[in-house]
Protein backbone atom coordinates (compact mmCIF):
# COMPACT_ATOMS: atom_id res chain seq x y z
CA UNK A 1 0.00 0.00 0.00
CA UNK A 2 1.02 3.48 -0.88
CA UNK A 3 3.24 5.30 2.25
CA UNK A 4 0.24 7.35 3.13
CA UNK A 5 -2.09 4.02 4.24
CA UNK A 6 -5.62 6.22 2.68
CA UNK A 7 -8.81 4.86 3.47
CA UNK A 8 -11.42 3.97 0.49
CA UNK A 9 -14.62 3.64 0.48
CA UNK A 10 -16.89 2.46 -2.67
CA UNK A 11 -20.75 2.79 -2.19
CA UNK A 12 -23.95 2.09 -4.54
CA UNK A 13 -25.87 -0.60 -6.68
CA UNK A 14 -22.88 -3.07 -7.24
CA UNK A 15 -22.62 -4.26 -10.88
CA UNK A 16 -21.43 -7.51 -11.98
CA UNK A 17 -17.82 -5.99 -12.49
CA UNK A 18 -18.05 -3.77 -9.42
CA UNK A 19 -18.62 -6.12 -7.37
CA UNK A 20 -15.46 -7.47 -7.97
CA UNK A 21 -13.18 -4.53 -7.51
CA UNK A 22 -12.50 -5.21 -3.99
CA UNK A 23 -11.74 -8.86 -4.85
CA UNK A 24 -9.44 -7.85 -7.08
CA UNK A 25 -7.56 -5.01 -4.98
CA UNK A 26 -7.30 -7.46 -2.15
CA UNK A 27 -5.95 -10.29 -4.70
CA UNK A 28 -3.24 -8.12 -6.16
CA UNK A 29 -1.86 -6.60 -2.57
CA UNK A 30 -1.73 -9.52 -1.21
CA UNK A 31 0.41 -10.89 -4.52
CA UNK A 32 2.25 -8.36 -3.90
CA UNK A 33 3.62 -9.47 -0.70
CA UNK A 34 1.14 -7.36 1.55
CA UNK A 35 -0.93 -8.78 4.29
CA UNK A 36 -4.42 -8.93 3.55
CA UNK A 37 -7.88 -9.58 5.31
CA UNK A 38 -11.14 -9.49 2.88
CA UNK A 39 -14.48 -9.81 5.08
CA UNK A 40 -17.89 -9.60 5.30
CA UNK A 41 -19.13 -6.49 7.40
CA UNK A 42 -21.69 -8.99 9.09
CA UNK A 43 -19.13 -11.87 9.98
CA UNK A 44 -16.66 -9.53 11.15
CA UNK A 45 -18.98 -8.06 13.71
CA UNK A 46 -19.81 -11.50 14.66
CA UNK A 47 -16.36 -12.47 15.36
CA UNK A 48 -15.49 -9.58 17.38
CA UNK A 49 -18.98 -10.58 19.56
CA UNK A 50 -17.25 -14.17 19.94
CA UNK A 51 -13.97 -12.45 21.00
CA UNK A 52 -15.38 -10.24 23.41
CA UNK A 53 -17.02 -13.70 24.84
CA UNK A 54 -13.93 -15.46 25.08
CA UNK A 55 -11.50 -13.01 26.22
CA UNK A 56 -9.30 -12.76 22.94
CA UNK A 57 -10.85 -9.24 22.11
CA UNK A 58 -7.50 -7.04 22.09
CA UNK A 59 -5.26 -9.56 20.77
CA UNK A 60 -7.97 -9.84 17.56
CA UNK A 61 -7.99 -5.86 17.23
CA UNK A 62 -4.32 -5.85 17.23
CA UNK A 63 -4.09 -8.72 14.43
CA UNK A 64 -6.23 -6.61 12.58
CA UNK A 65 -4.38 -3.13 13.24
CA UNK A 66 -1.53 -5.18 11.74
CA UNK A 67 -2.77 -6.01 8.37
CA UNK A 68 -1.88 -3.76 5.63
CA UNK A 69 -5.16 -3.75 4.20
CA UNK A 70 -8.88 -4.76 5.71
CA UNK A 71 -11.58 -5.02 3.19
CA UNK A 72 -14.85 -4.61 5.04
CA UNK A 73 -17.29 -5.42 2.77
CA UNK A 74 -20.97 -5.12 2.35
CA UNK A 75 -21.35 -2.49 5.16
CA UNK A 76 -24.58 -1.68 6.14
CA UNK A 77 -26.50 -4.49 4.76
CA UNK A 78 -28.51 -5.64 8.34
CA UNK A 79 -28.92 -3.26 11.18
CA UNK A 80 -26.20 -2.48 13.52
CA UNK A 81 -26.63 -2.70 17.49
CA UNK A 82 -24.33 -0.33 19.95
CA UNK A 83 -21.32 -3.15 20.42
CA UNK A 84 -21.17 -3.33 16.79
CA UNK A 85 -20.63 0.41 16.26
CA UNK A 86 -18.28 0.75 19.84
CA UNK A 87 -15.83 -2.39 17.70
CA UNK A 88 -16.05 -0.28 14.21
CA UNK A 89 -14.88 2.63 15.92
CA UNK A 90 -12.03 0.91 17.80
CA UNK A 91 -11.07 -0.69 14.79
CA UNK A 92 -11.29 2.20 12.84
CA UNK A 93 -9.00 4.04 15.65
CA UNK A 94 -6.13 1.44 15.61
CA UNK A 95 -6.16 1.55 11.58
CA UNK A 96 -5.99 5.63 10.58
CA UNK A 97 -3.20 6.74 9.69
CA UNK A 98 -1.29 3.90 9.83
CA UNK A 99 -3.02 1.23 7.42
CA UNK A 100 -5.02 0.85 4.88
CA UNK A 101 -8.79 -0.19 4.88
CA UNK A 102 -11.26 -0.42 2.23
CA UNK A 103 -14.79 -0.54 2.88
CA UNK A 104 -17.72 -1.07 0.62
CA UNK A 105 -21.65 -0.42 0.77
CA UNK A 106 -24.40 -0.06 -1.05
CA UNK A 107 -25.70 2.53 1.38
CA UNK A 108 -24.98 6.20 0.10
CA UNK A 109 -22.09 7.99 2.42
CA UNK A 110 -25.00 10.92 3.12
CA UNK A 111 -27.11 8.19 4.83
CA UNK A 112 -24.34 6.42 7.24
CA UNK A 113 -25.02 9.05 9.83
CA UNK A 114 -28.43 7.78 10.41
CA UNK A 115 -27.55 4.04 9.73
CA UNK A 116 -25.21 4.28 12.79
CA UNK A 117 -27.93 5.74 15.14
CA UNK A 118 -26.01 7.48 17.56
CA UNK A 119 -25.00 10.67 16.72
CA UNK A 120 -21.62 11.00 19.05
CA UNK A 121 -20.20 7.84 17.72
CA UNK A 122 -21.42 8.46 14.06
CA UNK A 123 -19.27 11.74 14.23
CA UNK A 124 -16.51 9.97 15.24
CA UNK A 125 -16.56 6.60 12.75
CA UNK A 126 -17.69 8.96 9.63
CA UNK A 127 -14.36 11.58 10.91
CA UNK A 128 -12.10 8.64 11.13
CA UNK A 129 -13.59 7.26 7.48
CA UNK A 130 -14.92 10.12 5.23
CA UNK A 131 -12.18 13.26 5.58
CA UNK A 132 -9.57 11.05 4.88
CA UNK A 133 -10.88 9.01 2.10
CA UNK A 134 -10.88 8.67 -1.61
CA UNK A 135 -14.26 7.74 -2.19
CA UNK A 136 -15.79 6.04 -5.04
CA UNK A 137 -19.85 6.44 -6.17
CA UNK A 138 -20.64 3.40 -8.43
CA UNK A 139 -23.76 4.11 -10.35
CA UNK A 140 -24.84 0.53 -11.93
CA UNK A 141 -27.90 0.44 -13.66
CA UNK A 142 -28.45 -3.70 -13.37
CA UNK A 143 -27.42 -5.16 -10.17
CA UNK A 144 -25.12 -8.27 -9.75
CA UNK A 145 -27.80 -10.98 -10.08
CA UNK A 146 -29.72 -9.32 -13.46
CA UNK A 147 -26.04 -9.04 -15.23
CA UNK A 148 -25.38 -12.25 -14.34
CA UNK A 149 -28.93 -13.94 -15.36
CA UNK A 150 -28.54 -12.08 -18.78
CA UNK A 151 -25.22 -13.73 -18.93
CA UNK A 152 -26.85 -17.09 -18.47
Amino acid sequence: MPPRTPQHFETGQYSARSHRRPHALAHQAARSGFSVLYVRAARLFDELQVAHGDGSFARRLAALAKLDLLVIDDFAISPMGPAERNDLLELLDDRIGTRSTLITSQLPVKAWHTYLNDPTLADAILDRVVHSSHKIELKGTRSMRDADAAAA
